[in-house]
């Protein structure tokens, strides 16, 4: 495999910027906690706000093509209010907002 761990987490941080469409200057808002290889052909990437429980699990390929059916997980749910957010910009903020909510 040509892909490195490391080459992979930042493929997958870019498929999420851009799905979101989050420009460049919030990036480092984002972490990349893990890259893991998965059989031979694949990473599973764990993203996260800095900070905030949070978590993206992004798959990317050999090709560094990502899935776009990615997983989102958080311990808060979408109604029990966002009164962690008063720190972050606003865009990660509704970022955050419509994840949660759409678990």
């Amino acid at each position: 495999m040509l892909l490195t761990a490391t080459d992979a987490g930042h493929i997958a941080l870019e498929f999420l910027l851009a799905d979101w469409n989050i420009r460049d200057e919030y990036r480092e808002w984002f972490t990349i906690i893990k890259s893991r290889l998965v059989g031979e052909y694949w990473y599973i990437v764990e993203l996260g706000v800095e900070g905030f429980p949070d978590k993206w699990f992004i798959q990317v390929y050999d090709t560094g093509e990502c899935d776009p059916s990615y997983t989102f997980t958080s311990p808060i749910n979408g109604k029990e209010g966002f009164s962690d957010f008063c720190d972050l910009p606003e865009i990660i903020a509704e970022v955050l907002v419509a994840e949660r909510k759409s678990r």
